[in-house]
Parts: C-alpha cells; sequence; structure tokens
C-alpha cells in the first residue's frame, strides 16, 4: 500500500485523459496499484494506493463509513450558524450529506505552497475548516461550504482512516501497512 500527497492539477488516474495534464503516474512509478477513492484534480492530498481490490473497496465504500479528514480555506469568516450547518448534513439539491465533523482552525502550520496560489482578494478574508466525512460524493467538501455560503478556495485531504500526509511534500509518497482491523 502507498500513501501519496497528490498535488493540485494532477488527475486521480493512471492514464492521460489526453489533455496533457499530469496523472499519478507522474507521481508513483510503481506498477498494479490503484487509487482506493479519488480525489479532484484541484484537491491535494492524501490518496492510499493499493494493489489488494478487497482493501480498496473497504476503503472507498460509503457503508463502512471511513473517516476522511479535509482541511478547506474558505472565503470568509465562518459564523456559529454555518459550522452548525455543515455538522448537521447539508441539502445539496438531491441529498442530504451525512452529519459531518466540523472546526474552524488555524491555517495548518505544516502547509506547503500551493501551485499555482489561490485568488487573493484583500477586501474579502479567508480562514480554514477542518471537516471529518464519512461519505465521498462528487466535490462534496466544495459543494458544502458553498452552500453555506463558504466557498472552498483551496481543498487538501489530511487523512484517511488512520494514515496521514504527514511528512510528505506534494507528489511525494511512502509506502505503509494496512491496519490489522483492515485486513
Amino acid at each position: 500500500m502507498i500513501l501519496l500527497n497528490k498535488p493540485n492539477g494532477v488527475l486521480c488516474r493512471f492514464t492521460a485523459d489526453g489533455s496533457g495534464r499530469r496523472t499519478l503516474a507522474d507521481c508513483v512509478r510503481v506498477p498494479g496499484v490503484y487509487p482506493a477513492g479519488r480525489l479532484d484534480a484541484d484537491t491535494e492530498g492524501l490518496v492510499v494506493l493499493t494493489a489488494d481490490g478487497a482493501l480498496q473497496a473497504r476503503i472507498a465504500s460509503p457503508r463502512l463509513r471511513f473517516a476522511k479528514i479535509y482541511w478547506a480555506e474558505v472565503e470568509g469568516l465562518p459564523a456559529r450558524g454555518q459550522i452548525a450547518a455543515l455538522a448537521a448534513g447539508v441539502d445539496l439539491g438531491g441529498f442530504v450529506t451525512a452529519p459531518a465533523g466540523v472546526r474552524a482552525i488555524a491555517e495548518p502550520d505544516r502547509l506547503w505552497p500551493r501551485v499555482p496560489p489561490i485568488r487573493v482578494r484583500k477586501s474579502i478574508p479567508t480562514s480554514w475548516l477542518e471537516l471529518t466525512l464519512t461519505e465521498g460524493k462528487n466535490r462534496q467538501v466544495r459543494r458544502m461550504t458553498a452552500a453555506v455560503g463558504l466557498p472552498t478556495l483551496r481543498l487538501i485531504r489530511y487523512a484517511v482512516g488512520p494514515w496521514t500526509i504527514e511528512g510528505l511534500a506534494p507528489g511525494m509518497w511512502r509506502e505503509a501497512q494496512a491496519e490489522p482491523r483492515m485486513l
């Protein structure tokens, strides 16, 4: 099993899409591994790669409620009501998200510069949220924060279950063992 800190702009797949964008193959040259879940090209952070199809399915399965922790830089300063709405579940038109762990945090001190940098507007402050989700709908964090009036500017997946990006620079990876309870 491999833990990769996927950089911004990298497609979460090993095959090219014809656009010339980088893929996971540009970061990891280990044959036979596949992502257990996906991140959008503009989302950074932890991608778990494994050759174990059963483990891949367990990590990605929404039924097993495998916790994923995200750091989101949002536009604006969150009010209590906005944090409460994110925690309770947000109606995204077609479904309501499951309750989530949400808290305001300081900008993570171990953060790397984003390439390219996010847009900055001097008159609008930004802040950071940590969200813990047990489901993974398409662009869920971005859609949730936008729905409560806090558009996401930068999104980083910090952890998947027991694994984190701690100590991994963007584009770097390390081997890891599956937790015994996962096997």
